[in-house]
């Protein structure tokens, strides 16, 4: 069964439908002794960084996922702001982030394009990883301002080009994160949840 993380900034009704569309059990979890239990989980996110680290560690759920990634190797999703909170902390704002992996969270600089980067665009596989099986040629959908700059290189598994090239899909372990939205990615979205259900659930 897959958790999805509830701390209000996230498309969890999408998140659930899909799941339920592919017949993957899930359950939505707001407190820190449901993630305890999880077997393996989703953290969705949209909004600041700030404000979603506060959100976790006010309502205890940021020790609960702590414990599951470090010390449970449980397997994780993280999507959109999700994934930026796997690192050290952000040019957003001051909030120290998971620092699951070597990572800082920078503006997206479009260059002649706008910021945010909003709507559909390509994911051009870098490494092939069970996520990402089936998915060698396929768009996703974005909408962010900020993207992880990571400080290993052997993390990035897919990059998106947006004025400059950034990550848009990472692995480290039982981390995985993903920057655009499976959840508004359509058929796209729905074989990458269910390669993550296949794949990385123990």
């Amino acid at each position: 069964m897959i958790t999805v993380v509830d701390y209000g900034m996230g498309n969890l009704a999408s998140i659930s439908n899909m799941l339920n569309r592919l017949g993957i059990p899930s359950r939505l979890a707001s407190r820190p002794e449901e993630v305890a239990s999880a077997e393996a989980l989703i953290l969705p996110g949209v909004g600041a960084f700030d404000t979603g680290m506060r959100r976790l560690k006010e309502s205890g759920l940021a020790e609960a996922l702590d414990q599951k990634v470090r010390t449970c190797r449980a397997p994780l999703l993280g999507i959109c702001l999700g994934m930026q909170l796997f690192a050290r902390g952000s040019e957003e704002g001051s909030e120290v982030g998971f620092a699951w992996i070597d990572a800082s969270c920078i503006r997206l600089r479009g260059g002649p394009l706008k910021v945010p980067h909003m709507g559909w665009n390509t994911v051009e596989v870098v490494k092939r990883t069970p996520l990402l099986e089936g998915l060698e040629v396929s768009k996703f959908y974005f909408v962010h301002s900020f993207y992880l700059s990571l400080g290993n290189a052997d993390h990035l598994v897919a990059e998106t080009r947006h004025g400059s090239a950034f990550p848009s899909v990472v692995e480290a372990g039982n981390l995985i994160g993903v920057q655009f939205h499976p959840e508004k990615s359509h058929k796209y979205g729905m074989r990458l949840l269910k390669n993550f259900s296949d794949h990385y659930l123990t």
